[in-house]
């Protein structure tokens, strides 16, 4: 009687490459969920006064709009006390780590705006047990915001335009102490340039949030119009794919630990004291290059055995006649993924769930030179879509499609996409609905050039928030 074919075992090498892979994802999670999210950030008090300085500038000039645009705000961005509650939270916890003077000054004038005056109380009186500056900084606050009569006022002006840095914190404690001491002439030149900094900012947003208005509109008509009429495939590439699920589990496996040894290495070397931009910039574009040899033995391994070409094989050449329609495809992907990102938004505001500042953070997008920039736009918008399409929908999504339908492929890819960035839960829920959207688009389309394009723009539009509203 013949008896079935037993499965070869798992080889040693895959074996071993699972532990490792395992240990660097338990490692990475446990970095990303469970030790102190500022650790090894460069330099995160000034990283933090310009995220929260930024955020309430522009609180200031909307809250000057008029009341439809007020309204429209109120629909995109956090309301003032919002942004108070979380700039409160944020330096907080900041100040359990730093030893920054000026974290505790911020902190106060936060707790003062939002109205936590016993709190604020509390703070003042240690303050004048430490000595300087704080004694000093104690009764610049106390006579903004509780009431106390102003003192010595040509030494407080002194002590004031001392610790001015031309930020949200030190003019909003500057002008409230100038119209409570009656100094009109100070109070009108810190309004000016309060209300300078706002103008500029609101300005940046109004073409960012226009901008990315017109896209979706101009999506939303791409995405109704594929509705209507099934697209066109645009590549060769076919679902499920010509090699077998285990010999892709086994590339993936021996690759991602080929890949996290990689990134391990690099950040070993890169990591210390000296950091800096270059270095910081070196090393994340190692680290989107990292996957390279991923990718080149699944061409090796899963490919050619399969006589398929590469840019075949992965739908990266378009069919011929076909490229037109790489367009409203993209445009599609990205009006389906604003949509849902809005949708995620507004429950997670009603909710009181926000993502962390040190998520999308980038100092070299904040404050880089323009080399440092350059370089950094171009890792995140040309290397991180290419090579993470690549991996996620071409090879992860593409395996798990010989052993699941394509309702249980997506949002599994999905999934380790998502938890492959680190970010918390709204992070995370906005990195699958981008997973899952591109896994659909490689599925429908037969090509990953949509998603790239796709996952492109959007790091381009990310990014730039991040350059309109903290550069300059």
């Amino acid at each position: 009687m013949p008896t079935a074919a037993k499965r070869p075992p798992v080889g040693v090498l895959t074996a071993l490459a699972g532990l490792v892979l395992l240990g660097f994802v338990a490692m990475m999670l446990g970095l990303s969920y469970g030790g102190a999210r500022l650790e090894g950030m460069a330099a995160p008090e000034r990283a933090l006064a310009l995220v929260v300085s930024r955020s309430l500038d522009l609180d200031e000039a909307v809250a000057r709009t008029p009341a439809w645009e007020r309204r429209l705000w109120g629909l995109v961005f956090n309301e003032r006390a919002e942004d108070l509650a979380e700039g409160v939270a944020w330096y907080a916890e900041l100040a359990t780590i730093s030893l920054d003077a000026r974290v505790d000054l911020h902190l106060a004038v936060l707790e003062a705006e939002a109205g936590q005056l016993e709190r604020l109380r509390r703070t003042l009186g240690e303050w004048r047990r430490r000595g300087e500056p704080f004694a000093v900084w104690a009764d610049l606050v106390s006579v903004a915001y509780l009431g106390a009569a102003p003192d010595d006022q040509p030494a407080a002006s002194a002590a004031l335009a001392a610790v001015r840095a031309g930020d949200w914190f030190t003019d909003r404690l500057a002008l409230r102490w100038a119209t409570r001491a009656g100094d009109t002439r100070l109070a009108a030149a810190v309004a000016a340039e309060l209300d300078a900094r706002g103008r500029r900012v609101l300005d940046r947003m109004r073409w960012l949030v226009g901008s990315q208005a017109a896209l979706l509109v101009v999506g939303g008509v791409a995405l109704a119009l594929l509705a209507w009429r099934r697209p066109a495939r645009l590549g060769p590439s076919v679902l499920p794919p010509p090699w077998r699920g285990r010999d892709g589990i086994s590339v993936l496996v021996r690759g991602g630990a080929l890949a996290a040894l990689l990134i391990a290495g690099v950040s070993l070397l890169a990591h210390g004291p000296a950091e800096g931009p270059w270095t910081r910039v070196a090393l994340g574009t190692a680290v989107s290059l990292a996957p390279v040899p991923l990718v080149a033995l699944a061409r090796r391994r899963l490919l050619v055995p399969a006589g398929v070409g590469f840019r075949a094989g992965l739908g990266l050449a378009p069919v011929s006649g076909r490229s037109r329609a790489l367009v409203p495809v993209t445009l599609a992907l990205l009006a389906a993924g604003a949509l849902g990102e809005v949708g995620l938004g507004l429950v997670a505001r009603g909710l009181g769930v926000a993502a962390h500042w040190s998520e999308w953070f980038d100092p070299e997008l904040a404050w880089g030179t323009t080399p440092i920039l350059a370089a950094a736009l171009a890792d995140v918008v040309i290397l991180t879509p290419v090579l993470e399409e690549i991996v996620f929908r071409g090879l992860l999504f593409a395996t798990l499609r010989r052993r699941l339908p394509l309702a249980a492929a997506a949002p599994a890819s999905a999934a380790v996409f998502a938890l492959a960035h680190g970010y918390g839960l709204l992070g995370f829920l906005a990195v699958f609905w981008s997973g899952l959207l591109w896994a659909v688009a490689y599925e429908k389309t037969g090509s990953l050039l949509p998603s790239i394009a796709a996952h492109a723009v959007d790091n381009l539009g990310a990014s730039l928030s991040v350059v309109l509203a903290l550069r300059g």
